[in-house]
């Protein structure tokens, strides 16, 4: 079935049409959908169907795939993080919610979920309020991608939801227009090693 396109207020997003994007999260859909730095693909990190699909649209394994947890909050991301130093969950919380992906030491949940050893993941708090009031009611993260348009040379990311759907019409199940997208990705902070590196310098600006 083709996929849908759904209009969404980018600022007061309407509960009935979350909870519609909801219902496709829940049986098993992967979705197109804003956030605070470009548009992602998302699915239920429970459902392994979906999270089969979203490594057949980025062409690569699920077990070799570089996905991101997109969390509500901490309490979210909890199950699938191993402990974290207090100095690293102070400085999340010191930028979260915002353009921050943060690479952090992963749980045996993670492994699970990819079908291998796995011993980081990448996190983020986004401050979008569609994914935010999608994570308010979804049972757990939304596993997620950059939407990256390889058929533009010059413009490394989708803006036009429009373009978005067309090019997407039989890899999704629903595109959420939440309005014209970014260009500019989240920073990449690992947290990982003793000295926390920008991997990756985007549009959150990192205050230390």
């Amino acid at each position: 079935m083709p996929a849908a396109l759904l209009r969404v207020h980018p600022v007061s997003p309407e509960p009935r049409k979350i909870d519609m994007i909801l219902d496709v999260l829940r049986q098993n859909g992967v979705i197109i959908v804003p956030t605070d730095a470009v548009y992602a693909l998302g699915c239920s990190v429970h459902s392994p169907r979906a999270v089969a699909s979203l490594g057949k649209i980025r062409k690569m394994a699920i077990r070799d795939a570089l996905f991101t947890l997109t969390c509500l909050d901490m309490s979210q991301a909890s199950a699938y993080l191993a402990p974290i130093p207090n100095p690293v969950f102070r400085a999340i919380q010191r930028h979260s919610p915002g353009s921050f992906t943060f690479i952090l030491p992963a749980s045996v949940a993670v492994s699970k979920l990819f079908d291998r050893k796995r011993k980081t993941i990448g996190v983020r708090f986004p401050e979008n309020p569609i994914l935010i009031k999608l994570l308010e009611k979804l049972e757990g993260p939304l596993l997620s991608a950059s939407l990256h348009n390889a058929g533009d040379e010059i413009q490394d990311y989708y803006t036009d939801p429009i373009t978005m759907h067309d090019d997407f019409l039989h890899a999704v199940d629903l595109v959420v227009d939440g309005g014209a997208g970014g260009l500019e990705p989240t920073t990449l902070m690992d947290f990982t090693q003793d000295e926390w590196q920008i991997v990756r310098q985007g549009k959150g600006i990192w205050k230390g």
